[in-house]
């Protein structure tokens, strides 16, 4: 599968961040579980544990190798079926991501629209881009029947490291 950067440069809160827009046959609640709900986010990206009522949950990527650290998800906002804010953070890491996921549905379409920040190295976009659209494709097979293991990272990174780099240098 040829993969092409979908993401694009926004500014939210300040942050230099990078946003992803992904479009589903399908109703906004849905789409909303696929990327709120555990076991649905497990399919495609990793599991959280805990109580999301206390603030905040333990989030861990299944599909970055055994050795990938859970981090912290911190909810600075939740509008059901709408809008979530979060922020990331690896215990014992400074650096803190701002990842914002806004749904819009019309006509049974729903359009997500994913942001992250890229901290204050540019050069993190390098990795952020290519592994969001992985991901977010990812989200997308996983959504429409499809086979999530069937997309391969190798045709995300490094391909289109340069794209996100140039993109805030």
């Amino acid at each position: 599968m040829t993969s092409t950067p979908t993401g694009r440069r926004v500014t939210v809160d300040g942050l230099d961040s990078i946003a992803f827009d992904r479009t589903f046959r399908a109703g906004i609640k849905d789409v909303w579980a696929a990327v709120t709900e555990s076991d649905r986010l497990a399919r495609w990206i990793g599991e959280w544990t805990g109580d999301p009522s206390t603030g905040s949950v333990d989030f861990r990527m299944l599909y970055e190798g055994d050795e990938h650290q859970a981090e912290l998800f911190t909810i600075q906002e939740c509008q059901a079926p709408c809008r979530l804010v979060l922020t990331s953070q690896v215990p014992g890491q400074e650096l803190v991501w701002h990842i914002t996921l806004t749904l819009a549905e019309r006509e049974g379409t729903t359009t997500l629209t994913f942001t992250q920040s890229v901290g204050d190295d540019p050069a993190m976009a390098g990795g952020v881009g290519p592994g969001w659209d992985y991901y977010l494709d990812r989200l997308v097979l996983a959504e429409t029947g499809g086979d999530p293991a069937s997309v391969d990272f190798d045709d995300y990174h490094p391909a289109h490291e340069q794209h996100y780099l140039d993109m805030f240098s």
